[in-house]
C-alpha cells in the first residue's frame, strides 16, 4: 500500500505549489529533502564499512528516519520548470524526469521497497545491514544514473 501512494503522489505536478513557492524555492526545497536522506545513508553507509561502530539504536533510527522520508509527499517538490535546464545552478535535476515519469515512478518503488528492507534490517547486525544499504545505494544510483546531472 506505502508503496502505491508513494508512485500515485511522487511526482503528480502541482501548479498550485509552484504559484506558492517561487521555482527556485521548489528546487531548493528537494535538494534539502534529499540531503536529509543522504545524511542518513550516509551514516548507515559509514557503520555498514565500519568506519564507525556497529549501533544497533543508531543505525535503526536512521533506518526509521528514512522511511519517514518516503511517506513524505513529494509531489510537490518536482514541479514542472524545475529541471536544470529550467534552472541552471539551482539543480541538478535533468529534465528526462519530467519526460519519463512512469521510469522515475519506478525507480521510487524500488527505492521505497529497498528502504522498507533497510528498516528490518538496520538493527540486526553490521552484515544485514551492510546488505540492505547497498540495495538502497543500487535503487539511488539507479535514478542518479538517469536523471541527475553529475554537476550544477
Amino acid at each position: 500500500m506505502k508503496t502505491t501512494t508513494f508512485a500515485a503522489c511522487l511526482f503528480a505536478a502541482l501548479p498550485g505549489l509552484a504559484a506558492a513557492d517561487g521555482l527556485e524555492d521548489v528546487a531548493e526545497a528537494r535538494r534539502g529533502y534529499y540531503k536529509l536522506l543522504g545524511s542518513d545513508m550516509a551514516a548507515l553507509a559509514a557503520m555498514a564499512k565500519g568506519e564507525v561502530e556497529y549501533d544497533a539504536a543508531v543505525a535503526e533510527t536512521r533506518a526509521r528516519n528514512m522511511q519517514i522520508l518516503t511517506t513524505y509527499d513529494r509531489a510537490g517538490l518536482y514541479v514542472p520548470g524545475t529541471s536544470s535546464a529550467d534552472l541552471p545552478g539551482e539543480t541538478r535535476a535533468l529534465p528526462a524526469i519530467w519526460e519519463d515519469m512512469a521510469g522515475v515512478q519506478e525507480d521510487g518503488k524500488a527505492f521505497v521497497a529497498a528502504v522498507e528492507e533497510l528498516q528490518a534490517a538496520a538493527g540486526e547486525g553490521r552484515a544485514a545491514l551492510g546488505a540492505a544499504v547497498q540495495k538502497v545505494g543500487g535503487t539511488c544510483k539507479s535514478c542518479h544514473d538517469d536523471y541527475r546531472a553529475k554537476d550544477f
